[in-house]
C-alpha cells in the first residue's frame, strides 16, 4: 500500500499507517459485502419471482444490530485515528525549532543561529519543531514520507513536529491551492546524521557555491532562496510579474495611484518595488500580487539582486 522502506522515515508513520489500514479494511469489507448483497437481492427478489410486493413493518432485533455494529466500528476508527493524531500535538520541550515561512510560491526555513535556506535540513533521531508562518494566503505544508500535513493560515500560530528516523531526501510541497504557480511550490527535507548536521549548522559562512567571480552570483542565490523566480522570468516570458530580462536600465510604463507615467528602472526604483511593490505597478500587471519584502531582505541583499539584474541583458 505504501512505499517500501519508509516505515522509519518519521515517528508518526506507524500510527498514521495503522489508522489508514484499519479504516481502509472496514470500508473495503462493507463495500464488497453491501455490493454482493445488492446483487443477490436483484436476482433473489426480482419481479418474475415476486410479482406482488410485500410490506415489512420492521424488525427490532435487526434495527438494534445495524445501529450498534456501525457505532462500534466508528468508535474503533476514531480510537486509532485519535491515537495517531494526539502525539502530533504534544511537542517535546527540547525540540529543535525551525521557522518555516510560506509565501507565493516559495518555502523558506529560518534557523535560530541566523541560517536561512530554501530546503529543510534536519538532524536524524532528534525532535524537530516547525513554527509555521504564511505571509500572504493559505498554504499547506505536506511531507508524504513523514505522514505529516498542516494548513498554514496567515495570522494564526501553527506548528508541526517530528523525529526523522532515516537519512535521505524527502519531498515537501504545498497541498493547498495558493495561486498560479502553486504546483511549483515544492522543495525537499534533507535528513542528516546528527554529527554531520551539527557541523553544517555551526558553519555560518557563505555557501561555497556562491563564492565565485561570476557577476551577480550572490544575487541569483538570494532571489532563488526568496522565490522571486516564481513570478519573474529570466528569459523574457511573461508570468505573474514583469520579466527581468533587459529590465534594469529600461524605461517602463507604470501606474502610480492610478496615474500612468514613465519611469527608468534604476536602483532606487528596484529597491522601492521590493519594499513597496504596490506603489508603481508596471502597466499590464495586476496590483496586490506581490507583498513587501521589508522584513525578509536587507538593503545589502537588494544591491546584490540589482547586480544580478544588470547581467540579464
Amino acid at each position: 500500500m505504501f512505499s517500501k522502506g519508509v516505515a522509519d522515515a518519521s515517528n508518526f508513520v506507524k500510527g498514521v499507517d495503522t489508522s489508514f489500514m484499519i479504516i481502509f479494511g472496514i470500508i473495503s469489507f462493507f463495500l464488497i459485502g453491501i455490493t454482493a448483497t445488492m446483487i443477490y437481492f436483484v436476482f433473489r427478489y426480482r419481479k418474475s419471482k415476486h410479482p406482488k410486493a410485500e410490506q415489512i413493518h420492521g424488525n427490532v432485533v435487526l434495527e438494534i444490530v445495524w445501529t450498534l455494529i456501525p457505532t462500534a466500528l466508528v468508535m474503533v476508527m476514531f480510537y486509532f485515528g485519535w491515537m495517531g493524531y494526539k502525539p502530533m500535538k504534544e511537542v517535546p520541550d527540547d525540540a529543535f525549532v525551525i521557522k518555516s515561512i510560506a509565501r507565493m510560491w516559495h518555502w523558506q526555513f529560518q534557523y535560530e543561529n541566523g541560517k536561512v535556506t530554501d530546503t529543510l535540513y534536519v538532524p536524524k533521531d532528534r525532535d524537530v519543531k516547525l513554527d509555521l508562518v504564511a505571509l500572504d494566503v493559505i498554504h499547506s505544508l505536506y511531507i508524504p514520507a513523514f505522514r505529516l500535513k498542516q494548513d498554514i493560515v496567515p495570522g494564526k500560530d501553527q506548528f508541526m513536529w517530528f523525529k526523522a528516523g532515516r537519512e535521505g531526501d524527502f519531498d515537501l510541497f504545498c497541498t493547498e491551492y495558493c495561486g498560479l504557480s502553486h504546483s511549483s511550490m515544492a522543495t525537499s527535507v534533507v535528513v542528516m546524521d546528527s554529527d554531520k548536521f551539527d557541523k553544517w549548522y555551526v558553519d555560518t559562512t557563505v555557501v561555497a557555491s556562491i563564492i565565485t567571480d561570476k557577476p551577480g552570483a550572490l544575487g541569483l542565490r538570494i532571489v532563488q532562496m526568496n522565490g522571486c523566480l516564481a513570478c519573474h522570468s529570466l528569459d523574457g516570458s511573461k508570468i505573474v510579474g514583469p520579466t527581468w530580462k533587459g529590465l534594469f536600465g529600461s524605461e517602463e510604463t507604470v501606474l502610480t495611484n492610478g496615474v500612468e507615467r514613465k519611469v527608468v528602472v534604476d536602483s532606487a526604483y528596484v529597491m522601492n518595488s521590493i519594499y513597496n511593490p504596490n506603489d508603481d505597478v508596471v502597466k499590464g500587471f495586476k496590483k496586490g500580487l506581490m507583498l513587501s519584502y521589508k522584513n525578509e531582505l536587507k538593503e545589502e541583499d537588494i544591491k546584490e539582486i540589482i547586480e544580478f539584474m544588470k547581467t540579464l541583458k
